[in-house]
Parts: structure tokens; C-alpha cells; sequence
């Protein structure tokens, strides 16, 4: 069963059809990138989903019940544009936050204490968020995302400003909070992101779906029949019978006709006597794949 599912969804500013029926399912306990370039619809459909504005149209579930106002309590998002009250304190920011989320005041002290703890942050109770720097910022902004145990967590550029052990510390998180059972929405324009932690993915250009799956079969469908072979010694295949992409002493990429396999190069080479070290098919990268979907 789906913790989200969006079917035929429409939302309509003035002239301009920022979500034109979008349908996607996001599976329990995964985490699903939502991509597209600026201006694609993303922030609409987020805004939907939690509550934030309506949909004029299609019909939106979570965890198998239509979308109602009492669904917010479940979702955990993190906005790209950060949310907090910069001259609160965070204990006191996140007690509020998490009590507007309906935590009681105990179960709100209990949750945020474990956090900071698992943070080693306990300290910054008492400090203002306009002493904090971004980067400590985004850690406390991830904690009132996830404060109150949300079955959904929306999470927007959420390393923005994070050095790199505290962006693997998020990254952590973020997997453990799947394997306790949260699904995860993750936005962001970091592909190589995405290709390390998400395992399905929808594409939304000017409005509408261009590209849904998992991220393997994603790439297998944007292949281009390209191999690397690697050898050494003094036996250099000849290889000038075919469509070469790039070659160097040591290693050379073709691209095969579509009705040549790669097991018949691979063949080829050591019919030759090549002492081959190494055979891959090249497979592109989710960037590669999100730039040529999005200009199309």
C-alpha cells in the first residue's frame, strides 16, 4: 500500500497551471525523489500535499485516506526557505513547533531531548536561532521536521549549507528514519544525491509527470548501448571497426549498433588476445538523464 497517492491533480494560479494532472505514488517506507527544474511545479504539489494550499482539482490519499486537515500531523516538511523564528530560543521554537504538531508538553520535552542528544547539541537549548549558523540552523530545522515521529517526511534541499559530516549525519538519519518506518520525499537539484539515496523517482516539468520509476530502471531505459573495456600488456585490440567515444592507452568506450550485444565485443576483444582487466556497461547518470528530459 501507498503512504501517497496523487491521482489526475490540477492547481491553477491566474494564467498559469502550476500542477497540470500530476498522478504518482510514493511506497511505504521508501524514499522517493520528487525532481524538476525551477518553476516545474514542485513547490506547488509540496504545498498540496501538506494542506498548505488546496488542489483544484483530482484527489490526493495518505496512507489510504483522502487527504483531510488532520493529515499535517503525520507529515514531518522541511522547507527549502527555512521556517524558524530567528529570535526564538530552540527549546522554545522547538516545543512550540512540536506542540503545534500535537505532541503533549512531555512528549514534546522527551522527543526534542532525544534529538538533541543524538545530536550532541544539548547546549544550544538556550540559544537564539539568529546566533546559530546556517548550517547549525539546518540541523535544528531537521529536528522540528521530524520531532513528532511523522509517517511522511517531506525534506527540500536539505543539506543546503551543511558541511560534509554533517550532511553525512542527515544522511544517516534519513536512513534510519526509513528503517523505523517513515517514508521520505526528497527534493533536490543535487542528482548525484539522489542517485545515492533515493530508489524511486518522479520527474515534473512545466506541470506534468515526464518521467516516473525506479532509479535502475530509469537508467536501464536512457541507455545508449555503451561499453568500457579496460586491458594492459602490449596486445591493444583493434577496435577501428566500431563507433569509438573515447580511448587511451589502456582502456577504450564504444557505443554498439542496437542489434549488437556487449557480450559480442567483450568476445571480440579476447578472440584478439587482449588481456582485459575490466567490462562495464556505461549507464547514464540521473543528471545526464534530468537535463535531457527537462529541455525536451
Amino acid at each position: 500500500m501507498s503512504i501517497l497517492s496523487l491521482k489526475n491533480v490540477v492547481k491553477q494560479y491566474h494564467n498559469h497551471r502550476a500542477v497540470d494532472g500530476v498522478s504518482f505514488e510514493v511506497e511505504k517506507q521508501k524514499i522517493f525523489g520528487l525532481l524538476g527544474p525551477n518553476g516545474a511545479g514542485k513547490t506547488s504539489l509540496i504545498r498540496i500535499i501538506t494542506t498548505i494550499t488546496g488542489a483544484d482539482s483530482g484527489e490526493i490519499y495518505i496512507d489510504g485516506e483522502k487527504l483531510s486537515t488532520h493529515h499535517p500531523k503525520d507529515i514531518g516538511y522541511m522547507p527549502e526557505e527555512r521556517g524558524l523564528y530567528k529570535k526564538m530560543k530552540v527549546g522554545e521554537q522547538l516545543l512550540y513547533l512540536s506542540q503545534l504538531k500535537g505532541l503533549s508538553t512531555k512528549e514534546a520535552k522527551e522527543n526534542i531531548m532525544h534529538w538533541l542528544n543524538k545530536f550532541e547539541i544539548t547546549d544550544w537549548w538556550n540559544k537564539k536561532i539568529e546566533e546559530l549558523s546556517k548550517g547549525m540552523q539546518q540541523k535544528i530545522q531537521f529536528v522540528a521536521t521530524v520531532v513528532h515521529n511523522p509517517k511522511l517526511i517531506i525534506l527540500d534541499e536539505p543539506f543546503t549549507g551543511l558541511d560534509p559530516i554533517n550532511t553525512n549525519l542527515i544522511k544517516d538519519e534519513i536512513a534510519q528514519l526509513k528503517a523505523n518506518g517513515a517514508s521520505i520525499i526528497f527534493s533536490t537539484h543535487r542528482m548525484e544525491q539522489v542517485e545515492e539515496i533515493c530508489e524511486d523517482i518522479v520527474l515534473i516539468n512545466a506541470g506534468k509527470v515526464v518521467l516516473e520509476g525506479s532509479v535502475s530502471e530509469v537508467k536501464q531505459k536512457f541507455k545508449e548501448n555503451q561499453f568500457r573495456i579496460e586491458f594492459k600488456g602490449d596486445r591493444i585490440p583493434d577496435f577501428s571497426g566500431y563507433n569509438i567515444i573515447s580511448k587511451d592507452k589502456n582502456s577504450v568506450t564504444i557505443k554498439l549498433n542496437p542489434n549488437t550485444s556487449g557480450n559480442e565485443i567483450l568476445k571480440y576483444a579476447v578472440q584478439q588476445g587482449t588481456l582485459i582487466t575490466a567490462f562495464n556497461e556505461i549507464l547514464p547518470s540521473l543528471n545526464d538523464i534530468f537535463i535531457k528530459q527537462a529541455r525536451s
